[in-house]
């Protein structure tokens, strides 16, 4: 029987290769998709589950000392809770009072440097304005401003939803961090003790490195926060403003929320030192933190993070804008931990295999 004949064309070796790349990384992207798409509906339960990690990190510190003393579990997690409760709310008592008491004067004092402005563009500035282009100007912001309230109708309903979820999200964190803080020991024993043996070495060495991971990024933020703090801070002390250490320990806790943290405490210092000393001190408040603001994003915090988390700052740069662009704050509180973790489980595991005999 003659053999078959053979096609007169065949593709290149080069192309079946591409195609086959080409076809797994379509399988791996459909993959992660999906993945994504599921995270993303399971985010009311992720979120809080997150936050209670990064809290168990935080308080695994005191809560193992005073276990450490005899203590049972139970009252160093009370004790550690209640504790860390208390610190919380003397920091908000510390903070929230003076800030509305400076806010009250904060709307005369506004209009008072919004007419130095408009003396300032009409007289002495080098373009040629006159007092009813300034008006006029003043009478289409406030159209669009009102346009804009008419149009937030859905968003206020959306905020007011948004909230009743976050303190529902809050509740549920703090209940899953007394448990973690309370039982982790026990968790992780039975974790191990329920993996087949063979991967019980590999899970160790990724569990020991995301800790480590964890406690690196907290402290990197810790450190960024105090740094911010010290010079914002400062440029107020030196303007004459009011208010600078609560403005200090918000600024301090906002570093943990990065770039959307910096900038809504950067915003209330130029606030507060505008309702207490007025525009221009406000203005060089605003210049010093939008400086340091910008120093931390592009130079210290790639540099701080990479330092603490042995990632290079071009990788926390792109795990910032990834995790925005995919999940939004959520994504940019994350993106910096999650891509250490995964990226320190990883180099540890590598590095064990590759040392075992």
């Amino acid at each position: 029987m003659p053999d078959p004949p053979r096609p007169s064309w065949s593709p290149h070796p080069t192309i079946l290769r591409v195609t086959a790349h080409a076809g797994c990384l379509l399988v791996v992207g459909a993959a992660t998709w999906m993945v994504l798409t599921v995270l993303g509906q399971l985010a009311l339960v992720l979120f809080p589950l997150v936050v209670a990690v990064f809290a168990t990190r935080a308080l695994s510190v005191p809560a193992g000392w005073l276990r450490d003393r005899g203590w049972p579990p139970a009252a160093a997690a009370t004790t550690t809770m209640l504790g860390s409760l208390l610190v919380v709310a003397a920091l908000v008592a510390l903070i929230a009072p003076p800030l509305v008491d400076e806010f009250r004067d904060l709307g005369p004092t506004v209009e008072d440097g919004i007419e130095q402005v408009e003396d300032w563009i009409v007289e002495d500035s080098p373009f040629d304005v006159t007092r009813e282009d300034v008006e006029r100007a003043e009478d289409d912001l406030v159209e669009r401003g009102r346009e804009v309230l008419e149009r937030s109708q859905d968003q206020v309903t959306r905020g007011v939803r948004l909230a009743v979820s976050g303190l529902a999200g809050l509740l549920l964190a703090l209940i899953l961090t007394f448990f973690l803080v309370k039982d982790g020991p026990r968790f992780v024993a039975w974790v191990d003790r329920t993996l087949p043996e063979d991967r019980r070495e590999d899970v160790r060495i990724v569990a020991r490195a995301s800790w480590a991971a964890l406690g690196g990024y907290l402290r990197g933020a810790a450190l960024l926060g105090l740094l911010e703090a010290v010079v914002i801070g400062g440029a107020m002390w030196a303007v004459g403003a009011g208010l600078v250490v609560p403005v200090m320990i918000l600024t301090f806790a906002a570093a943990f929320v990065p770039i959307v943290g910096a900038t809504v405490a950067g915003a209330i210092a130029v606030l507060v030192t505008l309702a207490a000393g007025g525009l221009w001190p406000a203005v060089i408040v605003l210049v010093v933190a939008v400086a340091v603001q910008q120093l931390d994003n592009d130079l210290l915090a790639p540099w701080i993070y990479g330092k603490a988390l042995e990632l290079h700052p071009v990788t926390v740069l792109l795990s910032i804008a990834a995790g925005t662009a995919l999940f939004g704050f959520a994504g940019t509180v994350l993106a910096v931990p999650v891509t250490a973790t995964v990226v320190t489980s990883v180099a540890a595991l590598r590095e064990e295999r590759q040392g075992a005999p």
